[in-house]
């Protein structure tokens, strides 16, 4: 048997193809294909299968263009009620991949239509068998029930069935089942998912605190407290893979644009997204721009912080870095990028406009700030997890993603320093401030991890 795990780090995602005596199926593509068929093309394999484990929420699908491209059928769970051709399946519903068997189990909880896939191989009977679990079942965790408001589930309802999922399917398999799930630490699907990318059924039933004996009012509770604010992209994302995207190609190139045409266009409520790092954006950027580092995970957080229906243009330091951008907007669901700014703030400058810019300080320099600034405002952008475990003094715990409805308990005219794990997501954060007026800004470089490395005083 084939078998094989593609993990794309900026979104956590894992999906996997399985081949075997020419034959192929992946199961949870991304959106960008081309890796899949050219890998099944140098192992002589024929894509026949694309199989959903559900109706991804956090990104957008390939499963359209590639069936399309390869002549494979697509499977999806029958509760999915999928717009476009495919294979709606079962519990115990079967499917051969050359001798590999795919045996279905309906696993819902996460989502509705949720199922997981069990791999077993005909000729060697006694080798271990493999499940791909989607979002039921994660290493060190398990799925978020609260995704499926808007279908008329209650996230009690979900957690409920999650719990039958995992006590009367998943962990009825052998414990030396190799567990693959579709996400890895990072993702918003789960809130302690390891950083682990596959396991055991057994590992698992040790480990997992999701797993551990308790009741299923327990586990319901559990499943249902403390759960970190959904994206508002995943029911925009959810719904587009259940209609069925189209193919990349259909995506228009972004046009190169003047100082003058992105100053008109701002105007008109388009919004300019600054892909470059927290250090070059404090430096200077375009007034009301949105900072959102291309490293990291950046189209997480564009999909969180961005109207999916915003027309968006660019800036760059490198134009080169413009179509990676356009790939991993694509790859949420974002495919309205009109434009980049020519030459970067260059461009912006030579239309005569000036720029802004974030003074940028060290955790030492915060400390310094703390007692020398009467009324400094000190913003920790983290989840109320990471704050819980160790914050500076004084700190004001206000979730990035919440960001714009928590600013008005502040005031614009203090002094803010805006600070989170490392530098990125309170660069986001100062940008987002800067579009709500606020002047004296400071981006704190290092963030909280620098702050306790060097010792200084810290609340938990």
């Amino acid at each position: 048997m084939e078998f094989k795990q593609y993990y794309l780090g900026c979104l956590s995602h894992a999906s996997y193809l399985i081949g075997s005596a020419g034959e192929a199926a992946i199961v949870d593509p991304q959106r960008d294909v081309d890796e899949y068929i050219e890998d099944a093309r140098l192992k002589g394999l024929n894509i026949r299968y694309v199989v959903e484990t559900h109706l991804h929420a956090d990104f957008v699908s390939g499963h359209r263009e590639l069936a399309e491209r390869t002549g494979a059928q697509i499977i999806f769970g029958a509760a999915a009620n999928a717009e476009f051709p495919h294979i709606a399946v079962s519990d115990g519903d079967e499917f051969n991949v050359g001798s590999v068997r795919l045996s279905i189990l309906e696993t819902p909880g996460h989502t509705p239509e949720s199922i997981s896939i069990v791999v077993t191989e005909d000729c060697y009977p006694g080798r271990t068998p493999k499940v791909l679990t989607g979002d039921t079942l994660f290493i060190g965790d398990v799925g978020r029930p609260d995704l499926a408001a808007a279908r008329g589930l209650t996230r009690e309802q979900m957690a409920d069935m999650l719990f039958d999922s995992l006590h009367q399917k998943l962990l009825t398999l052998p414990d030396d089942t190799e567990v693959y799930p579709a996400h890895g630490a990072g993702s918003l699907c789960g809130k302690n998912i390891s950083k682990e990318t596959s396991s055991t059924i057994g590992q698992q039933r040790r480990f997992n605190h999701a797993l551990q004996p308790m009741s299923r009012e327990d586990f319901v509770r559990m499943m249902t407290t403390d759960l970190p604010e959904a994206p508002s992209y995943f029911s925009y994302d959810a719904e587009l893979n259940r209609r069925g995207p189209g193919a990349l190609s259909t995506i228009p190139a972004p046009k190169s644009m003047s100082g003058e045409q992105v100053h008109e266009m701002m105007g008109a409520g388009t919004a300019v997204l600054d892909i470059r790092s927290p250090e070059e954006f404090g430096k200077g950027h375009v007034p009301g721009s949105i900072n959102i580092g291309l490293g990291g995970q950046f189209a997480s957080w564009a999909g969180t912080i961005l109207d999916p229906a915003a027309r968006i243009i660019l800036v760059a330091s490198d134009p080169s870095r413009v179509s990676e951008a356009v790939m991993r907007l694509a790859r949420v669901g974002f495919e309205n990028v009109e434009g980049f700014l020519e030459d970067g703030v260059e461009g912006w400058i030579r239309g005569g406009y000036p720029l802004a810019s974030v003074e940028q300080i060290s955790v030492r320099e915060l400390e310094l700030r703390r007692s020398q600034i009467p009324g400094l405002q000190i913003v920790d952008v983290r989840r109320a997890g990471e704050f819980e475990s160790g914050h500076v003094p004084s700190a004001q715990p206000m979730t990035l993603s919440c960001l714009d409805h928590l600013a008005p308990a502040l005031d614009p005219a203090r002094p803010t320093a805006v600070i989170c794990a490392g530098g990125y997501r309170s660069s986001i954060g100062t940008s987002l401030l800067g579009r709500l007026g606020f002047v004296k800004l400071m981006n704190v470089t290092g963030g909280t991890t620098a702050w306790i490395q060097a010792g200084l005083p810290t609340v938990t």
